[in-house]
């Protein structure tokens, strides 16, 4: 695990160096574009079950929580047109470097959900909350698409309890079970392609 925080802390300073006057263009725009702050920060539940406040860019105009905490497709009408562009590419990911740098994150781990949805974890699901959370995870890769089969479904958040948070879990039992560095790295090398892949 420490040979993980040290690459974990490496590689998000260096990011949030080498990104920052990527950062400051994307902040400017998206006040230009909509009402409101340049991040959206909401919490989540990390590792053995203590709170963090997850940043994002925002993406989504004031208040939008209120109307549920799910996006339905690309076309949510409670995001903004910058914020269309920064969930098409995964930007709006990428302040979550400052949470690696805290230690609340990882670049691997399972994604960290709200309480609303952990609170609904049984006793061996809640076996997630035992690693530190992270941006990606083999979940991630094969949900890179999430929003749209939410968007196709009767009731998205029916869809998304019963049927997506299982098998997630199941997909991140076993990389805590099975995992090292390499592992890590064929993880965010997968979940990068699979965004470009995912823009054809």
């Amino acid at each position: 695990m420490r040979t993980k925080r040290i690459f974990d802390f490496t590689v998000s300073l260096i990011g949030i160096i080498l990104l920052m006057p990527l950062f400051l263009i994307i902040s400017l725009v998206i006040l230009m574009d909509s009402k409101g702050g340049i991040f959206y920060k909401q919490t989540r539940v990390g590792q053995n079950k203590v709170d963090f406040k997850l940043f994002k860019f925002r993406t989504m105009c004031c208040g939008a929580e209120s109307s549920g905490l799910l996006t339905i497709g690309d076309h949510d009408r409670r995001i903004t047109r910058v914020g269309f562009w920064l969930r098409k590419y995964k930007i709006d990911e990428l302040p979550q470097l400052f949470n690696i740098l805290k230690g609340d994150m990882s670049f691997v781990g399972p994604r960290p959900e709200v309480n609303k949805y952990v609170e609904q974890y049984d006793l061996i699901q809640q076996r997630v909350l035992s690693v530190k959370p992270g941006i990606t995870d083999w979940a991630s890769i094969q949900f890179v698409n999430e929003s749209q089969l939410l968007a196709s479904s009767k009731n998205p958040e029916v869809f998304y309890i019963k049927n997506i948070i299982p098998y997630k879990i199941m997909q991140n039992l076993k990389y805590i079970d099975h995992n090292n560095l390499w592992i890590d790295i064929k993880i965010i090398l997968l979940t990068i392609k699979s965004i470009v892949l995912k823009q054809r």
